[in-house]
């Protein structure tokens, strides 16, 4: 079924973070050969310096492998902090700059604000052919003012901010992550998916 379906299987590295931070290219060969097809690294990959990212890229391309996304703290969505995402981001093959903390928020007011900063995310990115996204956690689903969060976001955002969708914390929440889908065509380009159960 995996074979028919053409959806390569990937590891988010945070999965392997204590390894990753003591051998960052022997962890990320391991993971290769236990037969995962893509990568995704979380926000340490920030301190890279060029070369660091330029060496990585140059692995990932002798191991069949890509990383076609990121997971960034909201501070790298900043305006003043994105180029460094970008540059690096381009550098190893990423396509996505994924959002996978929203940082300090409370408000209805706050969430939409978050979007606006995707939006404003996806405008820099859309011309470097790259896509800015946003991962749930549980806290997206829980109701503020009579709204999700992650209905906020959803409606709030342009067409082509990426829903990364996390499975387990969304059915660790009570909600339902086909529902998730089918509300978003298009949307979801990529998922986690791990054991979870509410």
């Amino acid at each position: 079924a995996f074979a028919a379906s053409k959806i390569p299987v990937g590891l988010e590295l945070y999965s392997v973070r204590t390894a990753l931070k003591e051998d960052l290219m022997g962890t990320v060969r391991a993971v290769a050969k236990l037969g995962y097809e893509v990568v995704e690294f979380y926000s340490p990959y920030l301190q890279w310096t060029p070369q660091q990212a330029a060496d990585v890229r140059k692995l990932l391309d002798e191991l069949g492998i890509k990383c076609p996304s990121t997971h960034n703290g909201a501070s790298t969505f900043k305006p003043e902090e994105i180029q460094k995402a970008i540059d690096l981001n381009q550098a190893i093959g990423s396509k996505a700059i994924i959002m996978a903390s929203p940082g300090p928020v409370k408000t209805v007011d706050d969430w939409n604000a978050l979007a606006d900063r995707l939006n404003a995310a996806a405008d820099t990115l859309r011309p470097l052919d790259m896509v800015a996204g946003f991962h749930n956690h549980g806290l997206e689903w829980k109701p503020i003012d009579g709204k999700r969060p992650m209905d906020i976001l959803a409606s709030r955002t342009s067409k082509d901010v990426v829903l990364q969708l996390d499975v387990g914390t969304t059915v660790g929440a009570g909600a339902d992550p086909v529902g998730c889908i089918n509300a978003n065509p298009g949307r979801i380009k990529s998922i986690h998916c791990k054991d979870w159960s509410p």
